[in-house]
């Protein structure tokens, strides 16, 4: 293919699209990009990226981890701005130019159904209406495949052969109906974090001993701690809840003759997010739950956030949303990067404040 046809592809991709160099200056911009900094490519070629790219997100360190590992990163649900016009809420994609790996490309996809339900739920009594017509919802479809699942147990009794599977599959699968109610019940009833000073290693030891006697048994669990890394500030139950959620998505990715689930522990002082009030924050307690699974399919890895997203089946896709969820009401955040053979799924969180630590 020429140059030129490489050119018009540049100048058609419908999403924007920028180009850093190897000390984070902008190189180049697509006219979709231009239109979304509201700035052209000559006045932003050369400027520091981050004098010209607002995110609520550390994507400063994500590019040092692109350039390092030389993969891409996917981060989601970011609200992404340039200081000339509100911030859009993105997916956004690193990765790093073949010919040039010092290069790295982003590629951020306005998130336009986030933002059209942002414009119908026009305040939080609205959001709060939805989420509880979708319990109320939850609750009601569960009473008659209460009923569904007795009535084929009850049929069970008096068939055999196939007759017998065909009751089981109405079984089954009224379970598993259940279970996703259940888990869309749970977003809507999830309350918010009662945060106190807490010792994420005494939370990833609960949750490691879990995983250990049940939906891991089979994997091997490597430690890699900080022993220094001080407290956070966090509802310690339902930061359970995200790592057993991690453990066991890492251990639903190997196959059943196991493989290795790494946990690591380390401070990162650089690393800091946005708030909706423009200050930024610190995150450097880190958090990376690895495994040396196969790796996420490339049509997912940049929705696993997304609820109802699932590589597997029969998954319901709400685990990773649910978990992201409570990171970021935990003013956290959190991204994985994924090769085959590597998944690294990665929370920052801040440290608890000196004010409430006794």
């Amino acid at each position: 293919m020429t140059a030129h046809f490489f050119d018009t592809l540049w100048i058609s991709l419908p999403v924007p699209c920028l180009v850093i160099d190897g000390q984070s200056n902008i190189a180049e911009i697509n006219p979709a990009g231009e239109i979304f900094m509201n700035a052209s490519a000559k006045s932003l070629r050369g400027a520091p990226v981050w004098d010209k790219l607002h995110v609520n997100a550390p994507l400063d360190e994500a590019v040092t981890r692109v350039r390092r590992d030389n993969s891409a990163l996917f981060v989601n649900t970011v609200d992404v701005g340039s200081g000339e016009k509100p911030p859009v809420q993105c997916n956004v994609q690193l990765t790093t130019m073949v010919d040039r790996p010092d290069y790295i490309m982003i590629l951020m996809e306005p998130r336009e159904i986030a933002q059209k339900m942002g414009r119908d739920l026009k305040s939080k009594s609205a959001a709060r209406s939805a989420i509880g017509m979708a319990e109320m919802l939850a609750h009601e479809i569960k009473n008659p495949l209460a009923g569904i699942t007795g009535a084929a147990q009850l049929l069970s009794m008096s068939l055999s052969g196939d007759d017998i599977e065909l009751t089981d599959l109405i079984v089954e699968e009224s379970r598993r109906v259940v279970k996703l109610l259940e888990q869309v019940e749970q977003f809507g009833n999830l309350r918010p974090p009662m945060r106190k000073p807490v010792n994420l290693h005494d939370v990833l030891d609960r949750a490691q001993k879990s995983a250990a006697v049940g939906f891991a048994a089979h994997m091997k669990i490597k430690e890699n701690y900080d022993p220094s890394l001080p407290s956070t500030f966090a509802d310690s139950d339902q930061l359970l809840q995200v790592f057993q959620n991690l453990l066991k998505n890492a251990a639903e990715a190997s196959d059943k003759t196991g493989g290795t689930i790494e946990i690591r522990t380390f401070y990162e002082m650089s690393l800091r997010v946005e708030r909706p009030d423009g200050t930024r924050a610190a995150v450097p307690l880190q958090v990376e739950i690895i495994d040396d699974g196969p790796g996420l399919p490339d049509n997912l890895a940049g929705q696993v956030f997304e609820p109802f997203v699932s590589g597997r089946d029969n998954g319901t896709g709400l685990g990773l949303a649910l978990v992201s969820k409570i990171v970021s009401e935990h003013d956290g955040w959190i991204s994985v990067s994924s090769a085959p053979g590597r998944t690294v799924f990665r929370i920052s969180l801040p440290v608890a404040p000196k004010d409430h630590i006794t």
